[in-house]
């Protein structure tokens, strides 16, 4: 899409550090330079302000990505594509069956409802919940780490969606400062909400978080 766009040697193109390799690496095979942008905390989607704030006489494009099954505030940032004469493109995600959505909503709202220790996500409208992602706030990484290690001993399969940012890659690496980026890499972790879980299964995440998060505030 990059290269059919004309974008090439020369060019910059604005994409997501948090997570999503691959777009990055579509940026250099089209010859053009990767500019990461920082996330809104809420969505894990690139935030328009900080894409503005990264805009430069050389930005050709920038790369939109959905995450997690919440849509990115796609309007904004084409908005301000126009304004800058800049081409805005989306990267959806895989399509879910309908029934699925429905099922993950489901699981999602019962998580909602009843997660207490952890951060759970900003809905929005439209999140499909492809994935459930909480955060495990304390004193950085070892947190979520170990918060992850002991549901996975509780047999709850949980992972942290992000290891790196792109940024810090050695592919990729640049200097800069991405706040948001870096705090969601040390915090995330997600959930499992697939349409499989019993409600038993729900029962338990539950209380495995729940117990976890009220010993992880008074450690931290």
């Amino acid at each position: 899409m990059l290269r059919a766009a004309g974008v090439g040697r020369g060019d910059e193109v604005v994409v997501p550090a948090f997570g999503n390799v691959e777009v990055a690496g579509a940026v250099v095979l089209a010859g053009a330079q990767p500019v990461f942008a920082d996330v809104d905390p809420l969505t894990y989607c690139l935030d328009p302000d900080a894409v503005q704030a990264v805009v430069t006489a050389r930005t050709a494009a920038v790369v939109v990505v959905h995450r997690f099954g919440r849509p990115a505030e796609v309007g904004r940032l084409r908005e301000a594509g126009r304004r800058h004469g800049v081409l805005v493109v989306e990267q959806g995600e895989s399509e879910t069956p309908y029934d699925e959505i429905a099922q993950r909503r489901e699981r999602a709202a019962f998580l909602d409802g009843r997660l207490r220790g952890v951060r759970t996500p900003d809905g929005g409208v439209g999140h499909t919940y492809q994935q459930y992602v909480v955060r495990v706030p304390g004193n950085g990484r070892s947190d979520r780490d170990a918060f992850a290690r002991a549901l996975r001993s509780r047999g709850i399969e949980c992972r942290a969606p992000v290891r790196t940012p792109s940024h810090r890659l050695p592919e990729f690496r640049q200097c800069v400062a991405l706040p948001e980026t870096e705090r969601a890499v040390d915090e995330t972790l997600e959930l499992p909400v697939d349409a499989s879980l019993t409600k038993r299964d729900m029962q338990h995440i539950v209380a495995a978080c729940n117990a976890l998060g009220g010993l992880m505030r008074v450690a931290s």
